[in-house]
């Protein structure tokens, strides 16, 4: 019975995993052997849960190439609009108390996962990827599935809305000094068991990340009324009676 509630827990894990587009449809698992030094599990705890997940038409195994993700059938996103802002205050709200929660139940093989994210943030080594596993490290380290849902899917809402990613692209890509400096704040608070200091360190994040989203938006809307002002200058300019 223990055996099988580790499987289907690792079941769990890997979906929510893909749900969350950590695991995109068309990407790779990471091999067996390394999926089972991440879950501290046997390798066929793992082999048993690729099977499961197959059944589940999530992944499709090819013979000496990997474990691919599908896409899933039928899947609909919601209509509701959300905002990049919206996003990004909800994101401090959850992932601030998630940081706070976290600080006191952490451990050091966390702590040793998060600072590798932060290696290849530094290295700009898959740094989107590095920045989304050092948030979903955190939230996993509350030991509060509730927690862990929330945060992935805001990350979910991040990777499939076209406007918050865009808008995210447009931010992220100008900050990497400053995602770096902000993530090592967030990183020292949980290794010193910080709790208040974990939580103003993601908040501070956030603050920078949401007045960097206004900032583009204004110089956005700035050009776009350049824009206009010149055609409506084009069209009533009397430059050409008095020159």
């Amino acid at each position: 019975m223990k055996n099988k509630r580790m499987f289907w827990n690792i079941v769990e894990k890997i979906e929510t995993l893909i749900d969350s587009g950590a695991y995109p449809p068309g990407s790779r698992l990471p091999p067996e052997r390394e999926l089972a030094e991440t879950y501290l599990v046997s390798r066929p705890t793992i082999r048993e849960a690729i099977i499961a997940l197959e059944v589940r038409q999530r992944v499709e195994v090819k013979t000496s190439s990997g474990v691919y993700v599908l896409e899933m059938k039928g899947a609909k996103q919601d209509s509701r609009p959300c905002s990049a802002f919206e996003l990004t205050q909800a994101r401090a709200l959850v992932e601030g108390e998630a940081a706070a929660l976290a600080a006191v139940t952490i451990t050091e093989a966390e702590l040793a996962k998060l600072k590798l994210t932060l290696e290849a943030m530094q290295k700009g080594i898959n740094a989107d990827q590095a920045d989304r596993e050092f948030h979903i490290i955190i939230s996993n380290a509350t030991r509060n599935n509730a927690v862990v849902l929330a945060v992935e899917n805001l990350w979910k809402l991040r990777d499939t809305r076209d406007e918050i990613k865009n808008a995210y692209k447009n931010v992220c890509s100008q900050s990497d000094s400053d995602r770096l400096d902000e993530h090592t704040r967030i990183y020292n608070a949980l290794k010193n068991k910080d709790s208040q200091a974990a939580r103003s360190a993601m908040h501070h994040h956030f603050n920078r990340l949401i007045n960097a989203l206004f900032a583009v938006s204004e110089a956005k809307a700035l050009e776009e009324v350049k824009r206009k002002s010149n055609e409506t200058r084009g069209l009533y300019s009397l430059n050409h009676l008095v020159n």
